[in-house]
């Protein structure tokens, strides 16, 4: 099992696991900071770093950094929203050349934000600053996303939580992991269709007619029709076996004296 931050490599390929906050001192495990995974990158000899993102963000600075390193590797950089990606967890998840969402998980994007005291000079000019600050991840953004820099802001004023279907939409993610292909699905239909379109010699008909496209009413046609065929023959069997047991027995016996 991975840890809370952890980087595990195989061959050719390395797994980076986030699931902390991003900061610049990482008291605690979860936590990481740039130098810590900048350190961690050197001499690693990968053509394909695969970054699991499980945050609610922190601090600006050390996200950013972050996001390049990761943009300007030279290995090919897949990332992965295994949770949430929230803030500048977000802003790492651009960095990705393949931005993967799960179907259940949720990026979130919003303005740099910070604490102020002073006059009304010192809160003008950390307005201005933050305004800067926050152009910095619009431009991380808008190096990947499809929509325009004035819907880009209008959802960061908002504080917006993103699904993975609108992420996709918007450009932000590129793909959405759905079920595996190994045969693990939820899928009660897939099940049924699977069981019930199998014929007598074991071929499963299901996959004959996927590969043949056949739409879904006629599969669900053919479905209802192996449905009613199979009631049919259990009924039989139960008349049947009525017939030679119980009160059906009985009743033969009568009809021969």
């Amino acid at each position: 099992m991975p840890k809370y931050y952890a980087l595990e490599s195989s061959g050719n390929e390395a797994d980076l696991y986030i699931f902390g906050d991003i900061t610049t001192w990482p008291w605690d495990e979860k936590d990481r900071d740039a130098y810590g995974i900048v350190k961690e990158l050197q001499g690693l000899e990968a053509d394909k770093l695969n970054v699991h993102i499980n945050s609610y963000g922190g601090d600006v600075s050390e996200g950013l950094a972050i996001y390049n390193v990761l943009k300007n590797s030279s290995a090919k950089v897949t990332t992965y929203c295994d949770g949430f990606a929230c803030s500048a967890a977000s802003v790492i998840f651009m960095a990705g050349d393949e931005r993967i969402m799960n179907s259940a998980s949720l990026l979130m994007i919003h303005n740099a934000w910070s604490r102020a005291s002073g006059n009304a000079n010192e809160f003008r000019k950390k307005a201005e600053d933050l305004d800067k600050i926050t152009q910095a991840s619009i431009n991380a953004y808008m190096s990947r996303v499809k929509i325009t820099e004035d819907e880009l802001k209008e959802k960061m004023d908002k504080e917006s939580w993103l699904t993975a279907e609108e992420a996709l939409t918007d450009g932000f993610a590129t793909q959405i992991m759905e079920e595996n292909d190994d045969g693990v699905s939820q899928s009660a239909f897939a099940a049924i269709r699977e069981k019930l379109l199998t014929d007598s010699t074991g071929i499963a008909t299901a996959r004959v007619l996927e590969t043949e496209a056949i739409d879904t009413e006629e599969i669900a046609g053919k479905i209802v029709g192996k449905v009613v065929e199979a009631l049919q023959k259990e009924k039989q069997k139960t008349e049947k076996q009525e017939t030679s047991t119980g009160w059906g027995a009985f009743f033969n016996s009568k009809k021969g004296e």
